[in-house]
């Protein structure tokens, strides 16, 4: 039997990440291909540019293509941005004392659909959380048990109809249809967090260029997400007006010197550089830039506590934080956000790669290989507990018409 090649695309603000891989064994990935360009038109998860953002996707599908030697037609694509909102639902429906099989468990989810969601916004996840037969809840999977009614929790994921439209437009013309959108947080969650922390409690906290993507886990579910339009790029927009530099030089300074607590470093630390309207590089305190970027990375936490804390779920994650994406790499920021959000932090990467995999071992690539890893939940048969279930509908048309001209006269 042929391994099955899956394709992600993970489209943020400061990379698009295209990966081509080969499934072998159980769930092992061997990276086959690799294309990773600098982001154009994308801000804060939004397409601002539709010519620029597409030629990006064009660049990195490209790359992929040709260090893999295959052609990429379709990928599943990452989806992050404030325009994602996310609502808890319930859907109950009567199953007459028979065996529930899985068309019943599918009209459970529709019925838990049925909320009212603006015309503008389109449905990107349905996913189970759990389900009630008969009242007796906390039931992982029904199929096959006896009931007369069958409930279902579920985590509805919505987002802009027009950003979603626009993004896929952009890969579209890239020659790659999207299979499906998948949010960074859960695309991250695939690959950061272990079983024990998923039944636990954990949050995962998906910090990018643009946006800060949270996704609770509880039981083993997903409970809540949630994407904050605030992200590395403030630190470094933070660095250039505070020492005069120019965005990329204030980047390169930010990944060489920066620390994310100031009393962390020795007072004598120091680095050169040449702000604008000098002729000479001038030197310049590490712990001066510290307390540039410790009061930016601070806020970020301070908004993921407010949220955790709306959320409702913040008594109920023992396992604590999960860190991961590009500005985890920032040097003491374990440390502070451990102080901000009080609980146990933890830093994250993709482990267990194989094949092309040199520049992957970072946190930056999370949502790229879990975007993978989605694309296998989904690619194997028989439902998953906390993975959405989409199901095309086939209507015979034919049968209808037949149908239809026996009850005319």
């Amino acid at each position: 039997m042929e391994e099955p090649i899956v394709v992600g695309i993970d489209i943020g603000t400061t990379k698009v990440c295209t990966l081509v891989a080969r499934v072998e064994g159980e769930s092992t990935l061997r990276i086959l291909g690799v294309g990773i360009v600098p982001s154009q038109g994308i801000r804060k998860g939004n397409i601002i540019d539709l010519s620029a953002a597409a030629q990006s996707i064009a660049r990195s599908v490209e790359k992929a293509q040709r260090t893999s030697g295959l052609e990429i037609t379709s990928a599943l694509v990452s989806l992050a941005g404030s325009h994602v909102s996310s609502v808890n639902s319930r859907g109950v429906v009567g199953i007459s004392g028979r065996v529930i099989d899985q068309y019943d468990v599918d009209r459970a989810l529709e019925s838990a659909q049925a909320v009212a969601i603006p015309h503008n916004r389109e449905i990107i996840h349905v996913i189970q959380r759990g389900f009630t037969v008969d009242g007796q809840d906390g039931i992982r999977m029904p199929i096959g048990m006896h009931g007369y009614r069958l409930e279902v929790e579920a985590h509805i994921i919505t987002a802009a109809a027009a950003t979603v439209e626009n993004l896929r437009q952009c890969v579209q013309s890239a020659g790659v249809q999207v299979s499906q959108f998948v949010l960074n947080p859960l695309a991250s969650g695939e690959v950061v967090l272990t079983d024990t922390e998923r039944q636990m409690g954990a949050v995962v906290c998906d910090i990018g260029g643009g946006t800060t993507d949270l996704a609770i886990y509880i039981d083993g579910d997903v409970w809540h997400t949630m994407v904050l339009a605030i992200g590395g790029n403030h630190i470094t927009s933070d660095i250039a007006h505070g020492l005069r530099l120019p965005i990329t030089q204030a980047e390169e300074i930010k990944k060489q010197y920066a620390h994310a607590i100031e009393n962390g470093l020795e007072e004598g630390d120091i680095f050169s550089m040449r702000p604008f309207g000098e002729d000479q590089p001038v030197e310049f305190s590490r712990r001066d830039l510290a307390h540039i970027t410790e009061a930016r990375v601070e806020e970020i936490f301070q908004l993921v506590t407010q949220e955790i804390k709306r959320s409702g779920y913040d008594g109920l994650l023992p396992a604590g934080m999960i860190l991961t994406g590009g500005t985890s790499n920032l040097p003491g920021i374990k440390q502070l956000a451990s102080e901000v959000v009080g609980l146990p932090v933890r830093l994250a990467q993709p482990e267990n790669l194989i094949g092309l995999v040199d520049q992957l071992h970072s946190p930056a690539y999370s949502t790229s290989i879990g975007l993978l890893n989605w694309a296998i939940l989904l690619s194997e048969t028989g439902p998953v507990s906390h993975r959405p279930q989409h199901k095309s509908i086939n209507i015979n048309w034919d049968g209808i018409r037949g149908f239809l001209r026996q009850l005319l006269p």
